[in-house]
């Protein structure tokens, strides 16, 4: 009797250890990919760096440059993205993420004066982060179709933004609601900040007063 008991203990225990092939699969498949890991990391270093020099004020980097800050060799930079479009396209994904949230944030409910000075106040906000990246990938569009799609459609954001704001008299006054649409764009933000030398505070008074004329 306890050699049978003995007996049938071995064969459970065996049972146990013995692993069906679909389950093998599914263990491997959770473990994670150590060399992929590694490249995901590689990349992120490197669109980090490409963004830390785009801040600091390089309009273009160049790929040495980036490798250098990322600690990666060129041909990891190569390896990971076929050309600097392809790093242009994932530095601009990246501020996206960052900025995204505040520009989809709903505005307080109100008056619609009060929004649009809401609204002022919040791109003030968004194009100071951006600035430097817009910058950089504006020097580029004559090389990229997908940066020139990029500036096209902040254009249409933005021109989005005032549309769900303004109330339908200055909507239907073209001329008006075109000059509050240039007045707030990333553009005239970039001229006050960058070519007039404006400080954010006097960049936000000069914008605010001249929508406050265009609106009445």
């Amino acid at each position: 009797m306890t050699k049978g008991r003995n007996k049938l203990a071995r064969t459970m225990s065996l049972d146990r250890k013995r692993v069906k092939p679909q389950q093998a699969a599914a263990r491997v498949a959770q473990k994670p990919d150590g060399r992929r890991l590694r490249t995901e990391d590689s990349r992120q270093r490197i669109v980090a760096a490409m963004l830390a020099l785009v801040r600091e004020g390089s309009v273009a980097p160049n790929a040495e440059d980036v490798a250098a800050r990322a600690g990666a060799g060129l041909r990891t930079v190569f390896r990971l993205f076929d050309n600097m479009d392809g790093l242009y396209r994932e530095m601009n994904a990246a501020m996206e993420r960052e900025v995204m949230p505040l520009v989809l944030k709903p505005l307080e409910p109100g008056p619609w004066r009060k929004q649009l000075e809401e609204l002022l106040g919040r791109r003030a906000e968004v194009y100071e982060q951006i600035m430097p990246v817009k910058i950089a990938s504006d020097a580029q569009q004559h090389t990229s179709v997908y940066l020139r799609n990029t500036a096209k459609r902040l254009v249409v954001m933005q021109r989005g933004g005032l549309l769900a704001v303004l109330p339908p008299d200055i909507v239907k006054d073209q001329a008006r609601f075109e000059a509050i649409n240039l007045v707030m764009s990333f553009e005239a933000w970039r001229r006050l900040r960058k070519e007039q030398g404006l400080s954010i505070k006097r960049a936000r008074e000069a914008v605010t007063l001249a929508v406050k004329g265009l609106i009445g």
